[in-house]
Order: structure tokens, then sequence, then C-alpha cells
């Protein structure tokens, strides 16, 4: 069955493996024990799944439905919410803390993040297209190109073009679980996942596990 929990991406760093001593490039994530809000079930809902919530929120910015929801767990308003499908709802009760400790190493996780903002970009950096030769007269370097064809007289939909670049929702799928760390609330993941630093991220269970 699918487990989840939300953290907070703190930076990256290198681990030495224990067998051979390859550097491992990891990112670390601080995962503080996150709160089982409510349980949504096929009747009630159409679908299955736990709600968690993460980080506390001040009393003075919660409206009063988020603090009633919040008080069905005997816990605190949340900053972050999010839902986690597939479980096993007979494993969770509401007002359950999430830790780290979910996961072992060299388990295998989908990481669900929001990716950089870049801005307004071009359309060589936005959607890797290739540029003209930069000298001999050529008037075409880091232009969209074609714009199409002239008889529709308009420019199709999904038309590669410049425009803003990241800020998307991105999930990075297949990534292993190298340390978790339960005492700090870390989990160390290899390989890099979306965002800046001290993003909030949903790591779950891998769908497509190798």
């Amino acid at each position: 069955m699918t487990k989840g929990i939300l953290g907070r991406k703190i930076g990256m760093t290198q681990v030495f493996a224990e067998n051979d001593g390859d550097v491992i490039p990891v990112t670390v994530i601080e995962a503080t024990p996150n709160v089982v809000l409510q349980k949504k079930t096929l009747e009630n809902d159409g679908y299955e799944a736990i709600q968690l919530g993460f980080e506390d929120k001040p009393e003075r910015l919660a409206n009063k439905p988020e603090k009633g929801h919040a008080a069905k767990a005997n816990t605190a308003p949340k900053r972050f919410i999010s839902e986690i499908r597939g479980v096993n709802l007979d494993e969770y009760e509401v007002g359950q803390e999430i830790k780290v400790d979910i996961f072992a190493p060299g388990n295998k996780v989908d990481v669900t993040g929001i990716s950089k903002g870049k801005g307004f970009q071009g359309a060589i950096k936005r959607h890797g297209q290739s540029r003209g030769p930069m000298s001999h007269g050529s008037r075409y370097h880091r232009r969209p190109g074609s714009m199409g064809s002239i008889a529709p007289n308009r420019v199709f939909k999904s038309k590669e073009l410049p425009g803003r670049m990241g800020g998307q929702q991105v999930t990075i799928q297949n990534l292993e679980i190298v340390k978790v760390d339960p005492e700090r609330n870390l989990l160390l993941i290899k390989g890099n996942v979306p965002g800046p630093r001290k993003a909030v991220v949903k790591i779950k269970s891998a769908v497509k596990a190798r």
C-alpha cells in the first residue's frame, strides 16, 4: 500500500556508500511529524485517502473552519495540507502522527514539489530548441522560428514559444531513500528533487517501483 509524508527540502550534500565507498549525491528533507487530519472514505467522499497536515500555523492566522477541522484531530491548525491516496485506511486514525520511520533505506519513492521559477525565458532555454548560426549574415539567432503554415491564419495551441518558465508542479519518480534519521526527522534521498531550498515536497511510495 501507498505511504506518504510531507517535508521541507533543506538542501543537497553527499554521503559515502558503506559497501564500496562510492560518493552518493543526496537531497536532505526534514519531515517533522505529520498529523492525520481526516480519513476520506468511498461512502462519504467517493474515494479513499488520508489528509495530512504539516507545520503548525499560528492561531491568529487560522480562520474558524481551519481551527475546527484541526480540533477534531486534537492538533493545531496546519500551514500545509495534502492528501495521500491508495492507503490502507485501517492503519490510520485521525490525530495519528506520521513520522519518517514509515520509510526505510532502499525504498523507492516519488517526490512532488513546485519547480524553481525562472521568470520569462526564450524558446531556447524554455523548450531546448536549437539556435541559428551566429555569424555570416544570418538574421536568425535565438528567435522561435516559424509560427506554422499561413492557411489557418492563427498560431496553434501548444506552439513552443517564449513565456514563463518553472513554478509548476513536478514529480520525480523512482528515487531511492539512502538514509532515514528518525531522531532528527530527516530523509536522505538519492539525487535531486523539485524546488528551491525550504520548499515543501510530498514523498510517496513509488507507483512504478522497479
